[in-house]
């Protein structure tokens, strides 16, 4: 009978263990990181892969689509598409604002069923520039639509 180091046995069995993982993964490609986004978003729409509404092209401009107080707000020249591709929107609850609320304009003249029209979008912006709190109760319900939204 042979007698097996204590130590021995469960390095074997790691071991034993791992070769599958080893076979399966030379089997398949190598990996390769996608994200599915959504066809609603802003970082759809900041990546051209659709042709934006011909009612609002991508070079309008933020204080021309939703009006004086966002030309207070924002910057004069911010333009829609700049809005969609924002990237400081963290604790920024304006930017936040801007950026889904341009998707949801967006989404509201090229999807049908969107939950939300176009006068919808620039009324619920218009009221969520009066405080922090108004900008993200109105940018969550524009993230959560632009989500659900195909």
């Amino acid at each position: 009978m042979v007698k097996m180091n204590p130590s021995f046995v469960p390095v074997a069995v790691l071991l034993l263990l791992l070769v599958p993982i080893g076979t399966e993964s030379a089997a398949r490609p190598g990996f390769f990181y996608t994200r599915n986004r959504g066809r609603c978003t802003p970082q759809y729409w900041s990546s051209r892969r659709e042709a934006w509404p011909r009612m609002i092209p991508q070079g309008s401009t933020v204080s021309k689509v939703f009006g004086s107080r966002a030309y207070e707000r924002y910057r004069y020249d911010l333009t829609l598409l700049e809005a969609t591709s924002r990237n400081d929107d963290g604790e920024n609850v304006f930017a936040r604002l801007v950026k889904e609320s341009t998707a949801a304009l967006i989404n509201s003249y090229s999807r049908k069923g969107f939950p939300f029209s176009a006068w919808e979008v620039k009324t619920a912006v218009i009221q969520g520039l009066v405080s922090d709190e108004a900008a993200a109760l109105q940018a969550r319900r524009f993230y959560d639509a632009n989500r659900a939204c195909n």
